[in-house]
């Protein structure tokens, strides 16, 4: 989640109106804070219109947290299992638009906090589907968050422990029928935080799809001298290194608020190009995200030395 919009933030959603600009900093605050989490953000469990996004790529999620899935006639990818009641919110979403919940065969997430991977042992029960795990965030995944460099000693911030089938590591691909996701470690915000890539066919033409995790810096976060986590900060810069060069003709992102979701959902039916088609707006978002992190690390560094 992101802890602050920015002006960079701002100006790389000119359709926004200024309304929905504060409705999302407001349910930013939130960002997995555990002395705030109790108030769960309306917009984390309010359902939304299940849409096609472009090609064999659907959102299943709720107003803002995120869920893809991505159907083959071999079965279906589920990208995020998110809060542990969203499962039943997901199910009716893919149905909604025509597919068997059933049918899902593989089950990811973008990272392992309880707002994306909650309901994962639920959907894993109901669908009997595969849930593969960057590495680095398995442990935390299997114990139900208690392993978490942040948040582990807060109930409010456990979830269901879940069995993963497959540990994943950076650059692994994960097939289905004709769909190749590749998962690209951007750690930081979770150690294994991961973001989905994939080519999807639409229109007779080939697109890259970018699903970012989050490259986010919580409030709270200790960027600098943090025992539980001591690499953090060369994290997020790697993941940066990571990001900037990934091709992207599609944006989405662990949440709606991070790729404009709702401006753009409004456009689908305007007559004018795919609206999610955005590598400006991915751009920008990069860009903002990494200069709020560098200005975090800068002000924890000159704190730290005083």
């Amino acid at each position: 989640m992101i802890a602050v919009v920015s002006a960079a933030m701002s100006s790389c959603l000119p359709m926004l109106s200024r309304l929905a600009v504060i409705i999302l900093a407001v349910s930013t605050v939130f960002a997995h804070s555990p002395k705030l989490f109790s108030q769960t953000p309306r917009e984390w469990t309010e359902p939304f219109q299940p849409h096609r996004i472009i090609g064999n790529v659907y959102y299943v999620g709720s107003k803002d947290l995120a869920a893809f899935l991505i159907t083959t006639p071999q079965g279906h990818i589920l990208i995020n299992s998110n809060l542990a009641t969203s499962p039943q919110q997901i199910r009716k979403s893919v149905e909604q638009l025509g597919f068997r919940f059933t049918d899902i065969k593989i089950l990811l997430i973008s990272h392992g906090h309880i707002d994306h991977c909650a309901g994962s042992a639920l959907i894993k029960q109901l669908t009997g589907a595969k849930y593969m795990v960057m590495d680095a965030d398995v442990p935390a995944i299997e114990d139900g968050g208690k392993s978490d460099f942040q948040y582990g000693n807060s109930k409010d911030m456990l979830f269901p422990p879940t069995k993963v089938d497959r540990i994943l590591r950076d650059g692994d691909e994960v097939k289905l029928g004709d769909i190749v996701m590749v998962a690209h470690l951007t750690a930081g915000h979770t150690k294994g935080c991961t973001t989905w890539t994939l080519k999807v066919k639409d229109g007779g033409k080939l697109y890259n799809v970018v699903i970012v995790g989050s490259p986010n810096v919580n409030p709270g976060y200790k960027l600098v001298n943090n025992a539980k986590y001591p690499q953090i900060a060369q994290d997020y810069e790697r993941t940066f290194r990571t990001l900037n060069p990934l091709p992207c003709d599609v944006f989405l992102g662990a949440h709606g608020s991070y790729y404009g979701m709702m401006e753009k959902f409004a456009r689908i039916n305007s007559g004018s190009a795919n609206p999610f088609i955005d590598p400006a707006g991915y751009k920008n978002y990069i860009a903002d995200r990494e200069q709020a992190f560098n200005a975090e690390l800068k002000k924890q560094q000159t704190k730290g030395a005083m």
